[in-house]
Order: C-alpha cells, then structure tokens, then sequence
C-alpha cells in the first residue's frame, strides 16, 4: 500500500464555491417547475451571480440550494444525474488539465490537487489499497449536513470525466458515499455501474490499479505547465500555503480505515521529520492524536444520525471492532476537550 501523491487542502478561509456551478442545476429546475428564482431567493442569491465566472458563493448556501432542489423537483438522485451531464469544461482549466492527463491516475491526482480552486473546504487525495487506486472526497465542515446531493454530484461528475476523457465504458471496481443508503438505489448503480457502499467515512472511487495506469495518450507537458499555472493565478494563492494542521487534516480524511495513521507516515507524506512534524502541531496547540479524536467524533456524530451500526462504525474510524470503538468513545468522555459533548451524549 503507498501513500497518496496529492492532497487539496484547503486555501480559503471562508469555504466558497464558484457558482457557475450551479447552473445546469438551476436549468433542470426551470425546465421541471419553473422555481430556480424562487429557490435562489430564499438562500439570498441572484441569477446573474451564477452568469459571473469568478463570482463566488459561501459552501452553505449551494449545499443548502442542492438539498432543497431535490425536494422541489421530486427526485432524490437530481444530484447524480446531473454529475451524468458533466464536462470538462465545467470546472475550466481544471477539466482540460485533466482530459490531456495519459492515465486516469494523473488525472484524479490533479484533480485532488487543484480542487479548492474550484471550491474551498474541500479534502480531496487520492492513495493506493490492495492494487487499486483510490480516489477520495469530503467536505471538511461536517456542520454542512445534510450533503447528499453534493456528494452524489461529484462522484456522478468525476466518472463521468474519466468515461469522457479516457474511456466511454470505464466501471470503477468500488464507489464509496459517507451518507446512508437511499431507498431505491437503482439509479444511482445504473450511472455507477459498480457496487456501491454507503456510511463510510468519505465519499471515494476505486479504480483497479490496471485502469489508473494504462497510457491513453501522449501528455503534452508544455500545455500542462501552462494550465498550472495559470490554475495557480486563479486560485489567487499558493496551494501549499495551507496550515500544518490543515494538511494534517485532510491527510486524515483522506487514510482514515484504510491506512495506518502515524506520525511517522504523515511526516513523510509532508516532506519533514516526525518531530518537526509534532512541533509544528504543538505550535498550533494541538497533536495527531488531538486531530485524529476530532476528526473521529466528527465521523461518529454523522453516521449514527445515519443509523450506521456500531460494527461498520469501528471499521469507518479505523478501530478493530466495535469494542475498541466503546473504550474510545469512554476516553473522550473523560478528556477537558470533551467535557460539554460528554455531557450531551446519549
């Protein structure tokens, strides 16, 4: 098993998306009801912000906006469809980058490393597990919940860029979403083609390892060089000028259940040592182990609003069953951190 090569972290302190993003959404509501007006201004926006390409919009509102689309137009997997529509074009020079990339591999690692220059607060990375290649994605806040559609979106969008880009009958070997299972899943495996696993720690696709290498063309590297950067313009600052704690972060997001998660790991994976590492987190007044506690009460609080049983739950946090999962949970109980949640548990 080797580690990820690219992480997006975040480089926006307000998370944001574009929202033009919202328009083929805002479309299919105006073809099926004719409210797209209605639904923007009850979240405070307009139609001519979406027609604006650099115009942005706080995370909270297009989730919310997605969310509610649903229920307007009667369709619980309008997210997924609309994912089914999806071009490279759509995310700009991100999408070219990846539609000249020669394998699916270097496609999926650009796009988790430029994906907060389409939208902030996003953990995105991609790693090795038994051959195959995996590709992951999460929104870091989990206050924006219910997220669905988003989620669903994003994973119909990205296979649809591989069949797009690489091949028009590529199946991933597994897709992975972090919210429970809908009712009538059928058109959800109909745009997946692929067994589909729910309440996991993060949204993900898995492609066999032979997928993720087979050359499928050659890369023009000067063409490449020039859409970073110009990628790097847009983002308006350096994708690596994220926090240690940040990094850290979307490191665990992204291995959490699937890869051991030590300091010696992660220091490798940042290009220091583990005790540069734990000094840089102890200046930010924290730990891997404070950062890994939070990230798993986070995960547990979601899954059990989602009804995930206590065994799934122990393999999503990384624990070997569901008994080391109950000692955990005593312990954060008894730690000053958890004193207020402890108290609020049932």
């Amino acid at each position: 098993m080797s580690s990820a090569q690219q992480t997006g972290t975040p480089v926006q302190a307000f998370a944001s998306i574009r929202a033009s993003v919202l328009l083929p959404l805002i479309e299919q509501i105006d073809r099926k009801s004719g409210k797209a007006d209605v639904l923007l201004a009850l979240h405070g926006l307009l139609r001519s912000q979406l027609d604006d390409p650099y115009a942005m919009i706080p995370m909270n509102r297009y989730v919310a906006i997605f969310e509610d689309a649903a229920s307007i137009v009667g369709d619980s997997a309008i997210g997924a469809l609309l994912g089914t529509l999806f071009k490279p074009s759509d995310i700009g020079p991100i999408g070219v980058l990846f539609s000249i990339s020669s394998t699916i591999r270097a496609g999926f690692e650009r796009l988790a490393k430029y994906v907060n220059t389409v939208q902030g607060g996003t953990n995105s990375g991609v790693f090795q597990e038994d051959g195959n290649l995996v590709w992951s994605y999460r929104l870091d806040d989990p206050r924006l919940w219910p997220r669905q559609q988003d989620s669903e979106f994003t994973l119909a969008a990205s296979c649809q860029l591989v069949r797009a880009c690489f091949a028009r009958g590529w199946r991933p070997v597994e897709v992975h979403f972090e919210h429970r299972a809908p009712r009538d899943p059928a058109t959800l495996q109909r745009i997946f083609r692929a067994p589909l696993k729910f309440g996991e720690s993060a949204n993900r696709i898995v492609v066999s390892g032979q997928d993720a290498v087979r050359v499928y063309r050659q890369e023009q590297p000067d063409l490449a060089a020039v859409l970073e950067r110009h990628i790097a313009d847009l983002s308006g600052k350096l994708l690596q000028s994220g926090s240690t704690v940040d990094h850290v972060r979307s490191l665990i997001g992204i291995y959490l259940g699937h890869k051991p998660i030590t300091l010696v790991g992660l220091s490798q994976e940042l290009g220091f040592s583990p005790r540069t590492l734990q000094r840089r987190l102890s200046e930010q007044g924290t730990s891997l182990r404070s950062l890994m506690r939070e990230y798993r009460q986070s995960i547990l609080a979601l899954q059990k609003q989602n009804g995930v049983r206590l065994k799934e739950l122990a393999q999503i946090l990384g624990y070997a069953d569901e008994t080391v999962l109950w000692r955990a949970r005593k312990h954060w109980e008894c730690t000053p951190e958890a004193a207020n949640d402890a108290a609020a548990d049932p």
